[in-house]
């Protein structure tokens, strides 16, 4: 919702400091565009882009005490802070707003404050009189933190690209990163794409010591597993899900604008819709459609509205078609994304934000669903495995129906389930990224050390996997598309799923009430839940997941046809100025690209193999050529 940026230097004076901070808020006005603040105390300055949702007339950040002077800035959105001023009897507040509250929370609890705050956030506490700055993010990292020290100060910003307009920060790419990108599509862990810019972890603090520069990270929480398994009935799992739910998605109405939804075909955003929809009956919905067969859900969402009966008698839907022609906004939409991210959800992503951005301020999402309750395929097919090791002959035949892919994981042996995970996202082999990037790129363990939370060495196998995928690609891929391409239209997304109360009811579960191998049933507890209390009819309910993706291999299937900036990288002579990934090979991967037999559902297609060298070639001339220039 806001765009947070700051600096702490002895060697920059206060004018000097103030323009750097003015330049650092326009970089990133996108973020907050209805106000924006700067505030110097030597050795710390502070800036801020606001995008007003809560407390309209006095919401205005940074927010000093004047007891102590200690003074916050934050991006997000803390959802519970009515309850939390409880805690703070007598406190006398100037705002109405959330976040004044977490300042007095820090004032009263110091780092421990955290420990109590439910929402979205990532932002900044300097505190004059024990001579500290304090950086914090939330438990998933839906919202983001980025910094860099050089000799001149050190520098954080919500967005990479303020602090590469900073004294010392250079815009060099960090390219023995690039393995992990085109194995993953994606950078997981601390480090970015930028030798010197770095990441604050999901869940974690930052204590800088003003008196002499040195920092410390620490994580204050992390989903881990580590909690018994409290839950075997599933009418009582359902109840207390219900609960949980309900709440989350009560305490992400708290807004002083309107409040609009996402609505897809799939359970997660038609639940959010529907509970929200209740509350507030005149609900805005907003949809992306494609033409596109296997793709295009608007019939089973008219089919889902038509079986809620009055449900949505008020709310007005708006629906965006995303066509071949959204490709050629392909390369703004990495320059918003910051750092290469290759996935096929990012335009129609941007697609529905955009149309949302013209009506409302914030909306209501289903992420974050998938990994705390088990959502994706490769979680049944984990537990089919194991179930497969324990069951008969007529069993096994019908796991191995079921689940094709069971054949090459039994031929893996026994590689462990975190390695097993990993695996499934790798988009090249080792053999194919040494001929593209031209060099020996490390073998198999390209997975970053800092990306991989903490786990018990008897831990579940799909337990683990939910871990992983909730410290790796949830907060460096799925939120930060979110967050990024939302807020390039200055739209606040809210994430009910990733509630930590509800995260930590789901690792609290039993493996059988989230996958059901046998019956093809992922988050089983959340269908049970919602078509027990009516919030989604049974048909809809039980309806197997559908990938939120678009169409690439059949938009990508002839390069002729794509928009001229793309197609300069299809036939190679981009990639051959740029000097950096093998021309002949990508052009090999272009002309290779087919739409038969490829699906939403298809994980590593030609398409996908294309679009990884097609998004960094992009990223490379937007986000680097052009920062030098």
């Amino acid at each position: 919702m806001c765009g947070v940026s700051g600096i702490v230097t002895s060697s920059i004076p206060a004018d000097s400091m103030k323009t750097l901070l003015d330049r650092m808020n326009r970089t990133q006005r996108h973020r907050g565009p209805d106000e924006s603040r700067v505030l110097v105390r030597e050795p710390v300055g502070i800036a801020f882009d606001r995008l007003a949702i809560l407390d309209l007339a006095t919401g205005m950040q940074p927010i000093t005490a004047p007891e102590d002077g200690v003074t916050i800035a934050c991006n997000g959105q803390i959802y519970n802070y009515l309850e939390l001023r409880r805690m703070l009897p007598g406190q006398e507040f100037l705002t109405t707003g959330d976040m004044e509250v977490a300042l007095h929370l820090y004032r009263k609890l110091g780092a421990e404050f955290l420990h109590h705050m439910n929402g979205m956030y990532a932002g900044v506490i300097h505190d004059p009189l024990r001579r500290k700055l304090l950086l914090f993010r939330d438990r998933f990292g839906i919202k983001p933190l980025h910094y860099a020290v050089t000799p001149e100060g050190f520098f954080f910003s919500s967005e990479i690209p303020p602090l590469l307009s900073m004294p010392g920060v250079s815009c060099e790419p960090d390219l023995s990163l690039l393995p992990v990108f085109f194995t993953y599509r994606y950078l997981p862990g601390e480090r970015t794409i930028f030798k010197q810019v770095l990441r604050l972890p999901p869940g974690s603090f930052m204590e800088l010591n003003l008196d002499n520069g040195r920092f410390r990270t620490s994580r204050y929480w992390s989903y881990d597993f580590r909690e018994p398994e409290r839950y075997s009935d599933p009418d009582e799992a359902a109840q207390e899900f219900l609960r949980l739910f309900r709440s989350s998605v009560e305490i992400r109405l708290r807004s002083d604008v309107e409040v609009g939804s996402f609505l897809s075909g799939g359970i997660d955003s038609s639940a959010v819709a529907s509970l929200t929809s209740v509350i507030k009956p005149e609900l805005k919905l907003f949809t992306v459609a494609f033409d596109e067969d296997g793709y295009d859900e608007t019939g089973q969402m008219e089919h889902f509205v038509k079986n809620m009966g009055n449900r949505f008698g008020k709310t007005e839907r708006m629906l965006k078609k995303c066509t071949r022609e959204a490709l050629s906004s392909l390369p703004s939409i990495v320059r918003a994304l910051g750092e290469p991210i290759s996935l096929g959800a990012v335009i129609p992503t941007d697609q529905v934000c955009a149309l949302a951005g013209e009506h409302v301020k914030v909306v209501m999402t289903g992420e974050g669903a998938d990994e705390v309750f088990a959502g994706y395929r490769k979680f049944l097919v984990e537990e089919a495995l194991i179930q497969h090791e324990v069951s008969g002959a007529e069993e096994r035949r019908v796991l191995e129906k079921l689940y094709p892919e069971l054949q090459k994981r039994l031929g893996q042996g026994d590689i462990g389930s975190a390695r097993r995970h990993i695996a499934t996202e790798a988009l090249f082999t080792p053999e194919e990224l040494r001929r593209l990037l031209g060099r020996e790129c490390g073998g198999d363990d390209l997975f970053p050390a800092d990306a991989l939370p903490d786990m018990e060495p008897d831990i579940h196998p799909v337990r683990a996997m939910q871990a992983i995928e909730c410290r790796s690609r949830l907060p460096d891929y799925v939120v930060a598309r979110l967050d990024r391409l939302s807020m390039r239209h200055s739209l606040e997304a809210r994430t009910p799923f990733l509630d930590y109360r509800l995260a930590e009811f789901a690792a609290s579960l039993p493996v059988n009430l989230k996958v059901r191998p046998f019956h093809c049933l992922d988050k089983y507890i959340c269908r049970k839940a919602f078509a027990d209390s009516g919030i989604l009819p049974r048909q809809t309910a039980l309806m197997p997941k559908k990938p939120f993706t678009m169409p690439m291999a059949q938009w990508f299937e002839n390069p002729r046809n794509l928009p001229e900036a793309l197609r300069d990288i299809a036939c190679g002579t981009e990639v051959d100025r740029q000097g950096i990934l093998d021309g002949d090979m990508v052009r090999e991967l272009a002309s290779v690209v087919t739409g038969k037999g490829v699906g939403p559902e298809t994980l590593v297609s030609g398409a996908d193999r294309f679009f990884a060298p097609l998004v960094f070639t992009l990223w490379y001339r937007e986000c680097v050529e052009k920062q030098l220039h």
